[in-house]
């Protein structure tokens, strides 16, 4: 029998390699764990980056200018998550545009465009309606249509379509399209307070977007307006062929919840108007 007296390598040898095994297994464990923290920093900055969103405002002139297809084209080639509509038809019968007769504008511009839409009536109008819309990438768990104040001097009944987005699973924003009155400014002041009203307490943050009617000095946009954060550019937007005054807008609420990455005007001749679109950071 041998002794292990006799062999001290074999005892020397079985230590080192007992040693060498722990270092590796701890080496190895060290590796691990470091991948788990840099994993784990990952996954949190790419939940806590801050959501961006690009929003399209676009008055439509009840497309006596351009057909369906060629709107919705625009929209889907400028890739919005959501976009606010103002005069938009639904079966009605103008002699004016022949070729749109009949038709449903906000769900053949939902259909071409690949967005889910909803539509908010504002007056019944040749044999049909007339009004504003919402096309928006993500769901909408609730939405209304409020209608604005109107005085004896106003010609047509004005709304607001406010829909709660849900951008991502449980959360949301809120999201409105509007068209005010374009006849005198005290009548969009009055609706101005109105807006502030339904909008400025709502839950989510909030982003209101459509054709205001009124120029960036006017009393409703410089005073009425004053506790959202405007988003947009201050490029004119009307008429589309030679653009002159800045009536269309997108406006945000609080102010310190987003943060403006870039916005557009885009020269293009489908409307009367000129659309708008905003990328914003939700913080």
């Amino acid at each position: 029998m041998t002794s292990i007296y006799e062999y001290p390598n074999l005892l020397k040898g079985s230590k080192e390699q007992k040693i060498n095994e722990s270092f590796l297994f701890n080496d190895m464990k060290i590796k691990f764990l470091l991948f788990l923290f840099s994993f784990s920093l990952f996954v949190t900055n790419a939940q806590e980056k801050p959501q961006q969103l690009k929003i399209l405002s676009y008055n439509l002139r009840f497309g006596e200018l351009a057909s369906l297809e060629e709107l919705a084209e625009f929209i889907k080639k400028e890739n919005p998550d959501v976009v606010a509509l103002q005069e938009v038809d639904v079966r009605t019968y103008r002699d004016r545009t022949p070729k749109q007769n009949g038709k449903d504008f906000i769900t053949e511009l939902a259909y071409h465009t690949g967005m889910l839409g909803v539509y908010g009536k504002t007056i019944p109008y040749m044999r049909g309606y007339y009004g504003i819309g919402i096309l928006s990438k993500y769901p909408l768990s609730s939405f209304e249509r409020i209608y604005l104040p109107k005085t004896t001097h106003c010609k047509e009944q004005r709304a607001v379509l406010v829909a709660d987005v849900e951008f991502k699973e449980g959360e949301y924003f809120t999201f409105a399209s509007t068209h005010l009155d374009y006849t005198n400014t005290q009548e969009r002041q009055i609706q101005v307070k109105k807006l502030n009203e339904v909008l400025l307490n709502k839950t989510y943050p909030v982003i209101i977007a459509g054709d205001f009617n009124g120029r960036p000095d006017a009393i409703e946009i410089a005073d009425g307006m004053s506790q959202w954060k405007q988003v947009c550019n201050t490029d004119p937007t009307i008429p589309a062929k030679k653009p002159k005054n800045k009536i269309d807008y997108i406006f945000v609420y609080p102010k310190d919840k987003w943060e403006i990455i870039e916005n557009a005007t885009y020269l293009i001749q489908l409307s009367d108007h000129l659309p708008i679109s905003s990328v914003v950071e939700m913080k």
